[in-house]
């Protein structure tokens, strides 16, 4: 199984390589290859490392998956959780979820969206306590669902 751990700076590389693996799924089912995961840049993912909550799932050497938090007053905004397509199913993208709940210790509320056609990622959510608040529609195949977790 993974070890969850804080990321570093020099793992923005590998970190990007995992989201892009991750998001092209995501990509296909959208009909859209310009989504954000898959455009950001190394300095970019190296930035979030920086300045938010980054935390990555090794696999000894290799990163499996990841998630960001990044605190606002007392809600978590949680964003990319990626796991690597050969280990997806495997619970590492709810064990990152879990412990970015531990992580983000002060936070009250845990804010997110996904796709409305992202099925795993709606029901892996709601087995960890989120609901859904409102839905946005973004283009003719696009609407997020924003989700909340409160404590």
């Amino acid at each position: 199984m993974a070890v969850i751990e804080w990321a570093e700076p020099e793992d923005a590389g590998e970190i990007l390589t995992v989201q892009r693996a991750a998001y092209v799924g995501e990509a296909q089912l959208y009909g859209d290859p310009f989504i954000a995961p898959l455009v950001e840049s190394a300095g970019q993912v190296r930035r979030a490392v920086e300045t938010a909550i980054v935390l990555v799932a090794r696999d000894r050497t290799r990163i499996v998956g990841a998630i960001r938090g990044r605190m606002s007053g007392t809600t978590c905004l949680v964003g990319r959780l990626v796991v690597a397509p050969d280990r997806q199913g495997a619970g590492i993208g709810g064990a990152l979820l879990a412990a970015l709940h531990d992580e983000a210790a002060a936070a009250l509320v845990f804010d997110l969206f996904t796709g409305h056609l992202s099925e795993g990622n709606l029901r892996l959510y709601r087995r960890h306590g989120y609901r859904e608040t409102r839905r946005e529609r973004m283009s003719d195949h696009l609407t997020l669902v924003h989700m909340r977790r409160e404590l």
